[in-house]
């Protein structure tokens, strides 16, 4: 029987979510990838159980995560069960619903009718009888707002949610939802946007500036750029690497030789930092106050325990800043 290392909070650091009451860790771990029912679940099981041995308590989900569809909920769920769910009061678990799910018009984007049986199902898969964040997962631009926060709202005034988010909002659309989820009193807590050292389009669009002086928390996917801001694409494409496996979400036209310039040049100043690429590409994420989490994902334990290395090496000096910045964008 599973029993967590006792100085697991002694290997985490914590960040107030927003203005709310909750706390998650720097890094939170992912089940986008490497959870579905094409993976290997004593795998799974060792990558969550190291995971929460070292401090990461929120595991963050959807509804259509895998392949297939809902196999990861359906995995986490059997997860819970074996190992984690004595620790259910110390966990954060968080699961979406806005993509594609099911077929015909009722399985998509953001009526009250899909987020709600999204949940329900979600729920079931997951053994549990609430989750702690529900987010929408991305604007709908047919469904009137108010009715999707109107959804969010109820959902957790039915207790099948603590708090609630939204994915994939852009600082206006966020600024609209925040106005009605406080008008309704429901408690919004969290964004969750891609953001890393080559996508910083938060930066840019207001989002993260806005987020952090508006009580709203923000939590990072794709850090890590699908593994490109690692060392694995330095000399070439390995043939074990995601690309060669799948295609979908990194694909070979994208690792340019202009790409690989930048990451060589960005993993020179990892090194001169004594981290590794992905160390530094994730401690770069967490430099300020206005990012509560980074949203990792792993293949195996190792990368979970190599990435949490980061943790007390998030200071920058401002000529590394400028640098990466000159790096990120062509100015050297």
């Amino acid at each position: 029987m599973y029993s967590a290392n006792e100085n697991r909070y002694e290997r985490m650091e914590y960040n107030r979510c927003g203005a709310s009451g909750l706390f998650l860790p720097k890094v939170s771990l992912g089940l986008w990838h490497n959870f579905g029912s094409v993976d290997n679940f004593e795998n799974m099981r060792q990558m969550c159980k190291t995971a929460f041995d070292n401090g990461i308590t929120h595991f963050d989900l959807a509804n259509n995560y895998g392949p297939v569809y809902g196999s990861a909920e359906e995995n986490f769920g059997k997860i819970l069960k074996k190992d984690l769910g004595s620790y259910r009061d110390e966990l954060v678990i968080s699961t979406k619903a806005g993509f594609d799910m099911w077929p015909g018009p009722y399985g998509n984007f953001g009526s009250r009718k899909y987020l709600i049986a999204s949940l329900d199902q979600s729920l079931k898969r997951m053994g549990l009888e609430y989750v702690d964040i529900f987010y929408h997962h991305r604007p709908d631009p047919d469904t009137p707002l108010f009715e999707t926060m109107q959804a969010l709202d109820s959902i957790v005034k039915s207790g099948k949610a603590l708090y609630v988010g939204i994915s994939n909002y852009n600082k206006e659309q966020t600024k609209e939802a925040m106005a009605i989820l406080k008008e309704l009193k429901t408690p919004f807590i969290i964004n969750q946007r891609r953001y890393s050292i080559l996508d910083r389009h938060i930066e840019e669009d207001g989002l993260k500036s806005f987020a952090h002086d508006n009580g709203c928390g923000i939590i990072a996917f794709c850090p890590l750029e699908q593994g490109l801001l690692t060392d694995k694409y330095l000399n070439g494409i390995p043939q074990d690497s995601r690309v060669r496996r799948d295609g979908r979400f990194l694909k070979e036209s994208d690792i340019t030789e202009e790409k690989v310039a930048k990451l060589k040049a960005l993993n020179e100043i990892a090194s001169k930092r004594g981290q590794t690429l992905a160390q530094m590409a994730l401690s770069w994420i967490l430099k300020d106050d206005e990012v509560t989490s980074v949203l990792i994902g792993a293949s195996r334990p190792s990368q979970i325990e190599e990435n949490i290395k980061l943790l007390g090496h998030t200071s920058f000096t401002e000529e590394e800043l400028k640098l990466i910045d000159d790096i990120t964008y062509n100015r050297i």
